[in-house]
């Protein structure tokens, strides 16, 4: 039986080593929570915490399949609930579900324009949400475990590029009318 070595592939902007400071390395992350070390797992988190955006699993496969081609569809959305589960990613529930490697308490920006999900760091957003989760109490009787925020609008890139489109369609401000489109989706 031959065996192939496959290079670790580099996804995002970092090494493949490059973590943020205070994630474990995911030997000791997956070890320490009772999950065996297979090659698939591991491929999984290291996508998930090495690139840059929220993936979906559909996204993670692609990336995965760089480096274990025999991975399945149903092993990446295995093993991301497995590890969403353990606490070693978070999830962006919606109609695609998306991975988050960022685990620690902060908020989310979604791009309407394009889609993109970034992270806004809690200390931006935290004495007022905390604030917000105490009058829901009080107004509410609920009781209020954790929050999340989404804050919604266009990102740098989306707004840059509605400055700089010339050919849009703009509307008739001289009285003419437009002319009538025909045909089938008009």
């Amino acid at each position: 039986m031959e065996m192939r070595i496959i290079p670790e592939m580099r996804v995002g902007r970092g090494a493949p080593d490059a973590r943020p400071p205070g994630v474990e390395s995911v030997e000791v992350a997956l070890r320490d929570r009772g999950f065996r070390l297979t090659v698939p797992r591991r491929a999984v988190l290291d996508v998930v915490r090495s690139v840059k955006t929220h993936p979906t699993a559909e996204e993670v496969h692609r990336l995965v399949i760089r480096r274990v081609p025999r991975v399945s569809l149903g092993t990446v959305y295995r093993n991301l609930r497995q590890l969403v589960d353990a606490g070693l990613l978070g999830e962006l529930p919606g109609p695609l579900a998306r991975f988050d490697a960022n685990i620690r308490a902060h908020h989310h920006f979604t791009c309407l324009r394009c889609g993109r999900i970034a992270d806004v760091e809690a200390p931006l957003a935290e004495p007022q949400s905390q604030a917000l989760s105490k009058r829901v109490e009080a107004r509410t009787g609920l009781t209020i475990t954790h929050h999340r925020i989404t804050f919604f609008g266009r990102c740098r890139k989306c707004q840059a590029r509605g400055r700089a489109r010339p050919g849009r369609r703009r509307p008739v401000t001289d009285g003419r009318a437009r002319p009538e489109r025909k045909g089938r989706y008009a």
